[in-house]
């Protein structure tokens, strides 16, 4: 095994001293001495030591690049499960566990905290934020948590309600915490913190409810706020917070976006350059998503989508690259940054590698913001190129949805979401879940602001699901010097999990259908796979122990489009609580596996068909505005919350209380009394019951045609 660890002597002797990675039989070292190392220097140094994951993307330039190579493309059909541990969650799992010296850090549904013995899995503390569980209906892509920073004896983390808490790392009591939102408006908090020269960085989201995105900088040791970097100006007729916030002002033309938001929430990305000393974060969508509602007059909407190099010491703006000016289609540009050093035309390049939302692959030097280059990685109908000397996109003639609903490529899921991609400077490659979504916009042309509800400025009722097969994913490898794919695995659904590249020529990915599965790196050549009950859309991470190489990942099926996506989905539907799954060579341990999904309930059980179509389609109208984000298109789950068309007889006669009255609200189903009337929830019900009825007619006409062949 490659065993690359030129870390200074000095910090050697600490560690022989202090017992910190010393392994005592079978005893797991004490999360306080291990955290407690955890400083400026072994941050930036993080990439020296590969037994330890002690920041988000295994470095400060997320590449998420294991060094280690016991497990290689020849004896990875030897992997084995040697642990798992049982989250107690069936939301969905996005967090990379940070990984020190024996001990793992991670979280789960509703941002709790748990620290678990690296060897065993066995539960060393856990920590329960209680977040309230009405804040679920803010949360525009499940209630879900990327994970925790380490950092001097404490574990940082950002909870869905809009807190900043410092753990202590030994017991996970509680340092501090301070509230980084307004909690009067709908921002939320899933992104994992990032420790950078004692500031804690943390951002929010948001911006489909409509709030103004920004990124805060704490005091690890205090909590107290140093500064904060708002990406959208406020108010034109007030003085804004920074100069960038004037430079920016004349970019929004028209509208009273401020009043909504603005959005450009920096809700997932960030990367550090500690020699150039640069910050790197990349900013949201827009608020509402339509700019004509947005900003009428036009404009570029600074800093909406773009990727910001900002100083960690004032939060001051250094350069900005706008990768979607004017963004009207929730094109993000908060997807996975990568910091590498490239040769690109006969010289080494300091480069920024971006996959965004947008489909277009980027590669920017992070010294000057300069675009180098830019191609489409998946398929793209709303650009044609991104030109190279103004280094913005050429759109396409018919994709202004003003006057008629239009269908694009990529769709609001994007051809790469929050799963983070992985970098081997031994390939060369960038490893991209990507997927290919289409999805219909149209303009809300009676859009009014309705605070607490999705503000989007575009009409859902035009998107009428997304049917099995039109919407995929693949595992792509991209070679960013060239801009053109090396090796793709086609999957037959999107929403696959993050990757992780390692030095013994893999690639590890947990797919939306189950499986836990290694290719080889330079080839794409499936070398093995496992199943695993449930979907993994985390990214794996890889440590050593005792001289033994491991992989964890945390496995539990979530997020936008298990929610919403319906058809496309609803066959993914594993039905199994979360899991942190540990694999090793030679493993043998069980995997747990779910029980079979409930099927629909019988008709005996259903209430009365419904005979006013009218009603039924006013019903459909009003589910698709308030419903679908969490119950899905045409009311078909995606299994991570019930599927209406199956509920049982007592939520049937209990549907007015639980949708105005709020009696499910412990559970995270809050009360909408505040936008629906009785009248309302009739015609929503008329509509589920509907649906469950044309569930039971589908499965006679296939049953008869089954028979008949």
């Amino acid at each position: 095994m490659k065993r690359r660890l030129p870390i200074a002597s000095l910090f050697l002797l600490a560690v022989a001293c202090h017992g910190l990675g010393m392994h005592r039989g079978e005893e797991t070292p004490a999360p306080r001495d291990v955290a407690r190392s955890v400083d400026d220097a072994r941050l930036r140094a993080a990439g020296a030591d590969p037994t330890t994951w002690i920041t988000h993307g295994g470095t400060y330039a997320e590449q998420r690049f294991s060094p280690l190579d016991q497990i290689n493309a020849g004896n990875v059909s030897q992997l084995g499960l040697a642990w798992s541990y049982a989250t107690g969650t069936a939301r969905g799992l996005e967090a990379t566990p940070l990984v020190v010296d024996g001990v793992i850090y991670a979280t789960g549904s509703w941002s709790v905290v748990f620290a678990l013995d690296a060897r065993t899995g066995n539960e060393l503390w856990r920590y329960d934020p209680e977040v309230p569980r009405e804040t679920g209906r803010k949360a525009c892509c499940d209630v879900v948590n990327r994970g925790v920073a380490l950092y001097e004896g404490r574990v940082y983390v950002g909870t869905l309600d809009g807190r900043l808490l410092a753990l202590d790392a030994a017991s996970g009591k509680k340092v501090w915490e301070v509230q980084t939102t307004d909690p009067s408006r709908p921002y939320t908090i899933t992104g994992a913190p990032r420790v950078v020269k004692g500031k804690v960085l943390i951002g929010n989201g948001g911006a489909e409810l409509g709030v103004r995105g920004y990124l805060s900088a704490y005091d690890a040791k205090t909590g107290s706020l140093i500064w904060r970097f708002y990406t959208v100006p406020g108010d034109p007729s007030q003085p804004q917070e920074s100069p960038a916030l004037e430079r920016a002002v004349p970019t929004w033309k028209g509208g009273e976006w401020w009043k909504v938001g603005g959005g450009g929430t920096v809700w997932d990305s960030m990367a550090y350059d500690p020699d150039l000393d640069l910050l790197y974060v990349g900013t949201g969508n827009g608020s509402p998503w339509s700019r004509v509602v947005r900003s009428p007059g036009g404009g570029d909407n600074l800093y909406l989508s773009s990727i910001l190099a900002l100083r960690p010491d004032s939060g001051d703006l250094v350069w900005y690259y706008q990768e979607t000016p004017g963004d009207t289609w929730d094109f993000t540009a908060t997807q996975h940054i990568v910091l590498a050093d490239l040769a690109i035309g006969g010289q080494t390049r300091k480069v920024l590698l971006h996959a965004p939302k947008n489909g277009f692959f980027y590669v920017i030097d992070r010294e000057s913001g300069k675009l180098l280059s830019a191609e489409k990685f998946a398929p793209v109908t709303w650009a044609r190129r991104v030109d190279r000397k103004t280094g913005r996109p050429v759109e396409a003639p018919g994709v202004d949805y003003r006057k008629r609903p239009v269908v694009v490529k990529p769709s609001p899921y994007g051809a790469h979401n929050w799963q983070p991609m992985s970098y081997s400077p031994q390939t060369g490659l960038v490893y991209i879940p990507a997927q290919d979504i289409p999805s219909a916009f149209a303009l809300d042309k009676h859009f009014r602001y309705r605070p607490g509800t999705w503000n989007t400025g575009t009409d859902f009722s035009v998107i009428h699901g997304f049917p099995r097969g039109i919407a995929t994913g693949s595992l792509l490898a991209w070679d960013p010097v060239k801009q053109r794919a090396r090796w793709r695995v086609p999957y037959t659904a999107p929403w696959n999990g993050g990757t992780l590249a390692t030095a013994g020529n893999l690639v590890f990915q947990g797919t939306s259908d189950r499986r836990f599965v290694a290719y080889a790196a330079d080839s794409g050549k499936k070398l093995w796979q496992t199943p695993v009950g449930t979907a993994i859309l985390a990214p794996p991470v890889s440590y050593e122990l005792d001289g033994q190489q491991y992989l964890t990942v945390l496995a539990g099926w979530g997020g936008a489009f298990a929610l919403s996506g319906g058809d496309a989905v609803a066959a993914l539907d594993p039905r199994a609580g979360g899991q942190v799954l540990t694999f090793k060579l030679g493993g043998n341990a069980e995997m747990p596996m779910p029980p079979p999904p409930p099927g629909p309930q019988p008709l005996a059980a259903l209430p009365p068909a419904p005979k006013d179509r009218k009603l039924v389609a006013r019903g459909e109208a009003l589910f698709t505005q308030n419903c679908v984000v969490c119950h899905g298109y045409a009311a078909v789950g995606g299994g991570v919350l019930p599927d209406l068309r199956h509920a049982t007889p007592e939520v049937h006669q209990s549907f007015e209380a639980i949708v105005l009255g709020g009696a499910r609200q412990s559970q995270g189903m809050p009360s909408f009394a505040q936008f629906l009337t009785p009248e309302d929830v009739e015609a929503i019900h008329a509509f589920v019951i509907q649906r469950a009825y044309d569930e039971h007619a589908a499965m006679a006409a296939a049953e008869k045609k089954a028979k008949r062949r």
